[in-house]
């Protein structure tokens, strides 16, 4: 090759280089397009609003920045200067609903066809800084490849905290899922309450005055507080879906109501033979759906219709009736109803609408979703073998496997069906986390810490869909420097590797900058023993408390969401010992003087027996009964450490660490 040649090549190479300019930034999810410019930009602090109409947008922003960074931004008027965001809306229709435009030049504009897409736009922002101070150059086109991107939590076998609610909605808008659906009502199963229907555990969870005592008293939702929920969605982008599971699922009802309870199929199945059960159902739907402002706020409700037994043609036929009569009802109320799919399983001849009602396709052999989609169905694709979470069950996911999902699954994915992307009948992809084992000792913390992965990978799949190009584990490492959203930080994290405070005084708050410190952790401290009293709490948080001398045996313990566990440790009542706790996902262990006591890991109790009750439930009327094994339960014994406050001791606390393991 000639000289001239050569340099011409490399020449060619450089101005390709050079033209790529500033790599892709990350995000989560992925930007769909980014065309990378050189330089970068400080931000002046100040946002210009170009349209009145996203005034709610820019203060969503500016209070989201101040809680993240803790300086603030400005609002701001007149010419734009360097440094300055614009945020406007612009007329182009390629940008559908939630896309948006972002160009970052000495000035940056962030610019959609519509206000949700400029506050999408505003969570792109938030997470680029979390990361660096200053903004590559380049322009992004972001564009969501599906317009439904959820997660549905039961509710109604564990009783969900509101505060914990009103969290998910915010960290679901922070990484752009718009769907949160509250599944309200369900049951436990018989065989952990001596086979009896009477004894299992039932919830529904919503305030309900047309029904007097129906509302579950171990937890429950305001119907203030659920129009609250409803209304932070949609400042955040987020609907919140209601769902009330019937006629399977159904056991807080015949419950309330026996008579309209199944004697053939039992009682967590609604006879649907009975004039009664309509009637009842058709009150409890108004209740929540009519009036001028109705508790239920949202475009679409969930009426559940999932695993009623399918082994009798004519009760097939009576469920294909009773649902359609459900879709009709909540239609009737200027609503879109949805629904978990059945009818390949209660396949039969009575007609049950399709039009505007939006299907959860969760098992190909309970709703095939091609036949779905040849009936006229839009599809939301929850596949159960790829994204339930059953936690701590033995089966279905404890976490999910998030890098097969990272590489393998999109919404267009339903079990083993693979669909054309972005098929118009399939509105988007959700996934679920089910408590089916009440009683397992799982709480919300643990329900959280097996949320979060999942939710940053199919934040991703949801959106960004097949056009994702950052490998695997780039991604797996990058997403830990986001934080869950704004204001927010479940899963306890420390914000540096670890935290001291040379004494603790009984009785005062710790003054840490965690209120707990969730897994993996280590925790260590000196006690200069003294007599303590049963029930001597060493530290508190809303979550938890940890006991130098337990209620029940005067051993250490923790006690959280009613579940008491206990070392099999007493502290001294004189003398000096050193004291560390160490918790994971998995298990709490003690160790005394450098010497490791005992593991608290997951107890295996098993279903039915009289002679042997499992005494872990803390003011609580039902308690799993243990047997031979005909049912297997995993009972839980973790722990986020709770480190808000000292409790009320005697002996003297000092040298407290608290230590990141990982």
């Amino acid at each position: 090759m000639k000289r001239f040649e050569i340099l011409l090549l490399l020449c060619l190479v450089s101005c390709s280089l050079f033209a790529q300019g500033n790599a892709k930034p990350f995000v989560i999810p992925e930007l769909t397009q980014w065309s990378g410019e050189d330089g970068r930009i400080e931000l002046s602090g100040r946002v210009l609003i170009q349209d009145k109409r996203l005034k709610r947008v820019g203060e969503q922003f500016l209070e989201d920045y101040r809680e993240l960074f803790q300086k603030p931004l400005v609002m701001a008027s007149g010419k734009a200067r360097k440094g300055d965001i614009v945020l406007s809306l612009v007329k182009d229709k390629s940008l559908g609903e939630e896309g948006y435009k972002l160009s970052i030049r000495d000035v940056v504009i962030l610019s959609a066809q519509k206000g949700r897409g400029v506050y999408w736009g505003t969570r792109t922002l938030l997470q680029m800084q979390e990361q660096h101070t200053s903004l590559p150059k380049g322009t992004a086109i972001d564009i969501p490849q599906y317009p439904l991107r959820g997660f549905m939590i039961d509710a109604g076998r564990k009783y969900i905290p509101m505060d914990y609610l009103r969290h998910l909605v915010k960290i679901l808008s922070y990484y752009k899922m718009n769907t949160l659906q509250v599944h309200l009502n369900d049951n436990g199963f018989k065989q952990f309450f001596g086979n009896d229907w009477a004894k299992t555990p039932a919830a529904f969870r919503l305030e309900c005055d047309t029904y007097p005592g129906l509302t579950a008293k171990d937890g429950s939702y305001t119907k203030k507080e659920f129009i609250a929920l409803e209304k932070l969605g949609e400042q955040c982008g987020v609907e919140v879906i209601p769902e009330i599971d019937v006629p399977a699922h159904s056991l807080a009802f015949t419950h309330y109501k026996p008579e309209i309870g199944s004697k053939e199929y039992g009682m967590d199945h609604l006879d649907l033979f009975n004039p009664d059960t309509y009637a009842f159902l058709d009150g409890l739907f108004k209740e929540y759906l009519s009036g001028k402002d109705p508790v239920f706020r949202s475009k679409h409700v969930n009426i559940g219709t999932d695993e009623y037994s399918n082994k009798d043609q004519r009760v097939v036929e009576k469920f294909r009736a009773f649902t359609d009569h459900y879709l009709a009802l909540v239609q009737s109320y200027g609503k879109e109803p949805m629904l978990w799919g059945a009818l390949t399983h209660a396949k039969g001849s009575t007609p049950v609408r399709h039009e505007n009602v939006l299907m959860n396709v969760w098992y190909n052999g309970y709703a095939d979703p091609q036949e779905m989609k040849k009936e006229g169905y839009q599809m939301v694709s929850i596949p159960d073998g790829w994204v339930y979470i059953v936690p701590a069950a033995g089966y279905y996911y404890d976490y999910l496997d998030c890098k097969m999902l990272y590489q393998e699954w999109t919404p267009a994915h339903i079990g083993e069906v693979t669909f054309q992307e972005q098929d118009p009948q399939i509105e988007g992809g959700m996934f679920a986390v089910w408590n089916d084992h009440y009683g397992n000792g799982i709480t919300v913390k643990d329900i959280h810490h097996r949320f979060y992965p999942a939710m940053q990978t199919l934040a991703v799949k949801c959106w960004t869909g097949q056009k994702t190009k950052l490998p695997y584990e780039q991604f797996d490492k990058l997403r830990l420097n986001l934080s869950e959203a704004p204001g927010v930080n479940d899963l306890g994290r420390l914000p540096q590797d670890s935290l001291s405070l040379a004494q603790v005084t009984s009785g005062q708050p710790l003054g840490l900058p965690v209120s707990e410190v969730g897994y993996d952790y280590r925790v260590s401290f000196d006690v200069d023993c003294a007599k303590e009293d049963k029930g001597t709490i060493l530290f508190s948080s809303p979550n938890a408390v940890f006991y130098l001398s337990d209620p029940r045996d005067g051993k250490v313990g923790f006690c959280r969401e009613g579940y008491l566990n206990t070392f099999n440790y007493r502290v001294p009542a004189q003398g000096k010992v050193s004291v560390c706790i160490e918790g994971d996902h998995k298990e709490t262990r003690l160790y005394v003087d450098g010497k490791l006591r005992e593991k608290l890991g997951p107890l295996n109790v098993y279903a039915f027996s009289p002679d042997r009750l499992l005494n872990t439930m803390v003011d609580s009327d039902t308690k799993p009964e243990v047997y031979i094994p005909s049912g297997t339960m995993h009972y839980q014994r973790t722990l986020f450490f709770p480190l808000q406050k000292a409790g009320n001791f005697r002996s003297s606390v000092s040298s407290l660490k608290v230590k990141r393991m990982k």
